[in-house]
């Protein structure tokens, strides 16, 4: 079962940006597409954005759209999740995970044990 690990969450002003990075234990880590998803107090968890195997193919949720960006390292078995223009509403604690495309056709069972998450706090 792959590991994931969350990283680069904070307290950050309106507008302002920040980083994601997540983690992945497993070897064949560039063999799946990986996905964000966040849950805001009191909501439930949702998709935020996806990528490929190979990075060549994205999607974002209509919310993010044009203000985050997602990307991988197959090398450092890495995904990260650029986040700009950050709005009170993106506050959240941030997940990945492995996902297959579309993501809307994922049930519970078929994602791997959820990490820790990141907290990201956006005030005004």
């Amino acid at each position: 079962q792959v590991q994931l690990v969350e990283s680069g969450g904070g307290l950050v002003q309106a507008g302002g940006s920040l980083r994601l990075s997540c983690a992945a234990s497993e070897r064949t880590f560039s063999t799946y597409a990986m996905g964000w998803f966040r849950q805001a107090p009191g909501k439930e968890r949702e998709f935020v954005a996806a990528i490929n195997w190979s990075g060549g193919r994205t999607g974002y949720a209509d919310s993010v759209k044009d203000r985050f960006t997602i990307s991988r390292d197959n090398a450092k078995n890495t995904v990260y999740l650029q986040m700009n223009s950050l709005k009170l509403e993106d506050t959240g604690v941030y997940y990945c995970n492995k996902v297959v495309i579309p993501v809307a056709t994922m049930t519970p069972a078929d994602f791997a044990s959820w990490g820790q998450g990141t907290q990201v706090t956006v005030s005004s």
